[in-house]
């Protein structure tokens, strides 16, 4: 069974290096969720009917639950290792996306976008000589960046949580429960 990616050191640089985030983020994903089929197939004891050597001479559809897994295996792989591995990843989204809304007096360029407003305030504009002047693209923020990125990943985190989990329901059987629900229910539990 696969283990949850372990959490990074969070600080603002973590945040800001994009690369490293994004690095997170990936590795985690395709350790648990990307692989999603094939965590849930290490849980199937294959030996446990039996092998019949006549089930390889015709290819027939499988029932729809003869490849359910134990309710005990499945509890203990959503319990731990699905949600503490989404856990982890919205600790650190959440984390980033606090660093993006706070000031940041850090920001190496700041000095030169304050420059470049000032230059475009006193820019005079004549449309009529050159059409293209008065097109500016004033340089975004790195917090600025950094919460683009975040509602980008937050995306894409909704996306593979809805997949897995309706893999894992699937596979496990039937759970009213979307994973948003499930979530929240494991993070009720695991406070108490």
């Amino acid at each position: 069974m696969s283990h949850p990616s372990p959490p990074p050191a969070l600080t603002p640089q973590f945040c800001f290096s994009t690369v490293a985030l994004r690095d997170f983020l990936r590795i985690s994903r395709g350790a648990i969720d990307d692989s999603i089929t094939q965590n849930l197939n290490a849980l199937i004891t294959p030996a446990s009917a039996g092998f019949d050597p006549s089930s390889t001479s015709i290819r027939t559809p499988r029932p729809p639950n003869l490849r359910r897994i134990s309710q005990s295996s499945c509890h203990t792989f959503k319990n731990q290792v699905l949600f503490p591995s989404w856990q982890v990843r919205s600790d650190v989204l959440n984390y980033c996306a606090s660093v993006a809304t706070s000031p940041d007096p850090d920001d190496p360029e700041s000095v030169l976008r304050q420059v470049e407003n000032e230059r475009d305030r006193e820019r005079l504009v004549d449309e009529r000589l050159d059409p293209y002047s008065a097109r500016f693209f004033p340089r975004e923020a790195r917090t600025e960046k950094l919460a683009a990125i975040i509602r980008q990943e937050r995306g894409v985190e909704n996306i593979i949580r809805a997949r897995s989990w309706g893999l894992v329901t699937e596979r496990c059987g039937e759970d009213w429960r979307d994973w948003e629900e499930a979530l929240n229910e494991w993070r009720k539990k695991r406070e108490r």
